[in-house]
C-alpha cells in the first residue's frame, strides 16, 4: 500500500502574507478605534477614523508586498539569469559543484556524481536553481499574490472591530471593540496554526498577546492626551 504524505509547505506564500494581512488589519484598525474612543470622539469620527484606516491600511499592505516580494523576484530572476549564463560557460564545473553539494548531503562521491550528470542531463537550470539557489516552484516570489491576498485579508481583519464599532454604543465602543478583537484575534491564531500545521495554543497567545499590548499602548495614548490618534 503506497504511503500518503500531506504537507504544508506549498501554502508558506500565500499563507504568509493572508496571516500577517489578517492580524494587521484586525490589530492595528481595532487598536485606532479604541484609541479615537478613548479620546472621547464621537461616534461619528470613530467610524470616520476606522473606515479611513481600513481603506489606507489595504493599500499600504498591497503596495508593500507587491514592492518587497518583487525585490525577492528580482533577485531570483538575476541569480537564475546567473546560473544560466554559467551552464552554458562552465557545463563541467557546474556538474562539479551539483556533485559537492549531494556529497555534502551524504551521497557518495560515485553515486553524487552520476546524480549530478543525470539531473544536468534533465533540466541543468531546475537542478540547479532547486539544489544550489534552494528556489523551486513552491518557494518562488509571487508578488501579485502576496499584495491581492495581504489586500483582502486586511480589509476583512479590519472589518471586524469596525463592525462592532459601528454596532455598539458610544460609551461601550472601547470594551465591545477590544472584546471581538481578541476574539478576532483567538480565531486567527487557530486558522493560521490548522492551516500551517503549527501548535495551536502557542499560536493563539502569540497573536492575543501582541494585540492586546497593541490596543491598550493606544488606548493609552488617546486617554492621556485625549486626541485621536
Amino acid at each position: 500500500m503506497a504511503h500518503r504524505e500531506t504537507h504544508r509547505f506549498d501554502r508558506i506564500g500565500w499563507l504568509r502574507a493572508a496571516v500577517l494581512g489578517a492580524n494587521d488589519g484586525l490589530v492595528s484598525t481595532a487598536s485606532l478605534v479604541v484609541g479615537v474612543a478613548a479620546a472621547s470622539a464621537s461616534h461619528s469620527g470613530i467610524l470616520v477614523a476606522g473606515i479611513a484606516g481600513l481603506v489606507a491600511g489595504a493599500m499600504s499592505m498591497a503596495a508593500g508586498e507587491y514592492v518587497s516580494v518583487s525585490s525577492q523576484s528580482d533577485t531570483e530572476k538575476a541569480d537564475l539569469a546567473r546560473e544560466r549564463d554559467e551552464l552554458a560557460n562552465m557545463p563541467e564545473a557546474e556538474v562539479a559543484e551539483l556533485r559537492n553539494i549531494y556529497i555534502k548531503r551524504g551521497v557518495s562521491p560515485d553515486v553524487a556524481e552520476t546524480v549530478a550528470r543525470q539531473m544536468m542531463a534533465h533540466d541543468a537550470l531546475g537542478a540547479h536553481a532547486r539544489d544550489e539557489l534552494g528556489i523551486s516552484e513552491i518557494t518562488a516570489a509571487k508578488p501579485i499574490q502576496a499584495a491581492i491576498t495581504s489586500a483582502a485579508t486586511f480589509s476583512a481583519g479590519a472589518a471586524i472591530p469596525l463592525a462592532v464599532a459601528a454596532l455598539a454604543p458610544l460609551s461601550f465602543t472601547v470594551p465591545a471593540v477590544f472584546g471581538s478583537a481578541l476574539a478576532g484575534l483567538a480565531i486567527l491564531g487557530v486558522m493560521g496554526a490548522k492551516t500551517g500545521g503549527a501548535p495551536v495554543t502557542r499560536s493563539v497567545v502569540r497573536v492575543i498577546f501582541w494585540g492586546i499590548l497593541a490596543m491598550a499602548i493606544t488606548a493609552g495614548v488617546g486617554k492621556l492626551f485625549g486626541v485621536a490618534v
